[in-house]
């Protein structure tokens, strides 16, 4: 193969024995793909997909590819690439990858371009980056698309803005809107994976430190969950009074982030939103502080106020660590450029949450081939059905039963008539 940009293809071998492994943590996707091996329901499908180039990724792409899809990828991160696993992929399983850990923007925005190259009749996203692009400079391309699917916060919230300016020009399923997803991936997942990003970039000790967690959705409740759990004082920050309010009544504190900015020893950004952490936050800071990110782009710290606050230029002290000197002495710390912490200095989620939510995308995918003329240019949510199978199979693959509405439990919840 020629068509492919990646570090280094020696290293396919150890990708895919690490994809391997996380296969056999992805008992849904794997039924799913032999399903499509079966059926071929993609059959013919240029999918072009920006996504997190790891192994569970890797699971996704075979499962596409058993389904007869004509497969592009290309990172959704310039941090996330696992260079092995893009190394597998072109190696061991011929599907053009465009990836590399540390791409600049640059790069990361020609592997853009020629994942788009493909003319794609679907899009599959992490963060909207290609269905943006297609839709700034790639018009083009709008002719043959069908469809596209749409796995973050993040992305799920530029399309909808795309979609109530009319701008949108082809339907999407927001996979991430999916209970099996939102529910697990980003509560244990992205609680789980954030705290080990955290650790392994700086390796202190959580207990007994101030840990400010920015956002209280699904993910920040994950991750405030598992930071208590290691004897942190987690403190959350919050705009939403429903999720502040929460927030309280799940035991945590509770205040802007300019109170907290001034107590908090370790922050991490969790909102979608721009310059959470800003200027007067880091003027409030107290030395020592780590900041990091675990929103899909890196714009929910203002680094570059922090940098016109700072003597020089940083000093990387770790792998993954820039620490910045402001000119009153103190010293900020900033883990993996304000990136995705938990794919930057860490591996993401654990396979087994990631195995409901790529059972999701393929399906997602399978469903909008078979309506693509049926939709709207809108965005849609995972059909109630397609989530609820992907549930019921992942119980099963636990080794978990559940009971089963009587016929007399049925009539009685869809009656009426019956009361006290």
């Amino acid at each position: 193969m020629s068509n492919y940009d990646i570090k280094d293809i020696n290293q396919a071998e150890g990708g895919r024995r690490r994809i391997d492994w996380a296969e056999r943590e992805m008992p849904v996707l794997r039924l799913i793909q032999e399903r499509f091996e079966k059926e071929k329901p993609l059959k013919g499908v240029r999918v072009s997909a920006c996504l997190h180039v790891t192994t569970e990724t890797a699971n996704l792409m075979r499962t596409l590819q058993a389904g007869g899809a004509d497969i592009v990828l290309t990172a959704s991160n310039p941090l996330s690439t696992q260079d092995d696993v893009a190394a597998a992929l072109v190696n061991q399983y011929e599907i053009p990858t465009y990836a590399i850990k540390g791409e600049d923007n640059v790069t990361y925005y020609k592997h853009i371009s020629a994942a788009l190259d493909h003319k794609p009749h679907m899009t599959m996203d992490d963060g909207a980056d290609l269905v943006s692009t297609i839709h700034k400079s790639r018009r083009e391309l709008l002719d043959e698309i069908i469809g596209g699917t749409e796995e973050t916060t993040t992305g799920v919230i530029r399309l909808r803005a795309m979609a109530a300016d009319n701008m949108l020009q082809f339907p999407v399923v927001a996979v991430n809107d999916a209970m099996t997803k939102h529910f697990f991936d980003n509560r244990y997942g992205t609680g789980q994976s954030t705290i080990d990003g955290i650790i392994r970039a700086t390796n202190v000790l959580l207990a007994g430190k101030n840990f400010v967690v920015a956002g209280y959705g699904w993910c920040g409740r994950g991750l405030a969950s598992r930071a208590r759990g290691m004897g942190s004082l987690v403190i959350v920050t919050e705009v939403d009074p429903l999720k502040a309010l929460e927030a309280i009544m799940d035991g945590y504190q509770v205040m802007p982030m300019a109170e907290a900015a001034k107590i908090g020893d370790i922050f991490c950004t969790l909102t979608g939103d721009i310059n959470v952490i800003d200027r007067h936050h880091f003027e409030a800071m107290k030395d020592g502080a780590i900041v990091a990110n675990s929103g899909h782009f890196n714009v929910e710290i203002n680094i570059p106020s922090l940098a016109e606050m700072s003597k020089g230029e940083p000093k990387l002290v770790r792998p993954f660590v820039d620490q910045y000197e402001t000119k009153d002495g103190r010293k900020i710390n900033i883990l993996g450029e304000g990136r995705l912490i938990n794919l930057a200095s860490a591996e993401g989620h654990p396979a087994s949450v990631m195995d409901m939510s790529f059972a999701n995308q393929a399906l997602a995918a399978e469903y909008m081939v078979k309506n693509a003329d049926k939709l709207e240019n809108r965005v849609y949510s995972v059909p109630a059905e397609i989530d609820a199978e992907i549930a019921k199979i992942k119980l099963e693959a636990m080794g978990v039963h559940i009971d089963v509405l009587t016929d007399e439990q049925v009539k009685y919840l869809n009656s009426w008539e019956e009361g006290t």
